[in-house]
């Protein structure tokens, strides 16, 4: 049974509430809900992270159907006020801090939004309970694990940021709120995403920055990196269909990672490919045209050297595999994209 059919809805009354509405990746995902008849509430606080107006002009670009909210998620009441008046058949957690260095220098920043803010949309679900509930999480949770690709099942308890900390431990408040109140919860670790309208704090668009201003890019650990980078729309497509893969009692395959005691799982958004950071810097270069001059230097503090995802399991619930967009062809789109908004 999908989510329209226990909402009792029709396909094009069909409601989400997304937070974290204005960030990258909620914007992509607000686009292709739109796109498919969805009505979207997006919830955002425009924070200054980073420039607000990049999530002003995001915002801009999503038409009919979606409705704004300026506030932040961990206000207290605030997303039960917004489902108790919307009622959402699905309600897609987004809105989060971000940022694995940042955390260093600002962890109140992550309790506050990381903690606070998914216990206030935790609250809200238990008090006006949608059809599934679904929260990102990150493959920084994997932490100092070796075992690659990485599957959900393995243990993933050596955070090596407090980013990755918080993350972890909104999985397990939702593991609790799912257990107690049979609340349908996924959550998804999402890797390095990359695209069109992305983070200015990410290295595809700071190198990007760089190499076209004739500057130096920082290459950390000396250029000996590796990450599962995931085009934007491959990944937002994946949580689309996602939606209606609401977690019950029994398991879709032998790999599943469906909770024992509660209607959760947890579940990996990535390419399933782990590329080297040469590969990733030669492609910004064939797509600007100009040659990278390297700062190479130490790993920094929390960062690990290679992220992979095992997308079994996700396979399984969709019933096919995403799109992998090669990196060659999503760092074009991201020049492409760049030089013509001139950030």
């Amino acid at each position: 049974m999908t989510a329209t059919e226990r909402s009792g809805t029709t396909p094009d009354m069909r409601r989400a509430l997304v937070t974290g509405s204005a960030g990258f990746i909620g914007y992509h995902l607000s686009e292709i809900l739109l796109a498919s008849g969805w009505k979207i509430v997006g919830l955002d606080n425009l924070s200054d992270y980073y420039d607000p107006n990049l999530k002003r002009r995001r915002h801009a670009l999503l038409g009919a159907g979606f409705t704004p909210v300026i506030g932040d998620v961990s206000e207290p009441g605030l997303i039960a006020e917004l489902m108790a008046q919307h009622r959402p058949d699905a309600v897609i957690h987004l809105a989060a801090q971000a940022g694995v260095r940042h955390s260093i220098d600002a962890p109140r920043d992550y309790v506050q939004a990381n903690l606070l803010g998914t216990f206030e949309v935790l609250e809200a679900a238990r008090a006006h309970p949608p059809a599934h509930l679904l929260m990102a999480s990150t493959s920084s949770v994997y932490g100092a694990g070796t075992d690659m690709p990485y599957r959900e099942v393995q243990k993933a308890d050596t955070q090596m940021s407090f980013y990755a900390a918080t993350k972890k431990a909104n999985e397990a408040m939702a593991h609790s709120y799912a257990h107690l109140y049979r609340l349908p919860v996924t959550m998804f670790r999402f890797f390095t995403v990359y695209g069109p309208w992305g983070r200015p704090d990410m290295a595809l668009f700071k190198f990007v920055r760089a190499i076209l201003a004739g500057e130096a890019i920082d290459v950390y650990n000396h250029g000996h990196m590796r990450r599962d980078f995931t085009y934007v729309t491959d990944l937002v497509g994946g949580i689309a269909e996602l939606i209606d893969a609401v977690p019950g009692d029994t398991p879709v395959s032998p790999r599943d990672s469906l909770s024992p005691v509660a209607p959760f799982r947890v579940v990996n958004i990535g390419n399933g490919e782990t590329v080297e950071l040469g590969r990733f810097i030669a492609a910004i270069e064939a797509a600007t045209g100009r040659t990278a001059k390297r700062n190479l230097m130490d790993m920094q503090p929390g960062d690990v050297p290679a992220t992979w995802a095992d997308t079994g399991l996700l396979r399984d619930l969709l019933g096919h595999a995403l799109p992998r967009t090669p990196i060659e062809k999503g760092v074009q789109a991201f020049v492409d994209w760049y030089l013509a908004n001139q950030i």
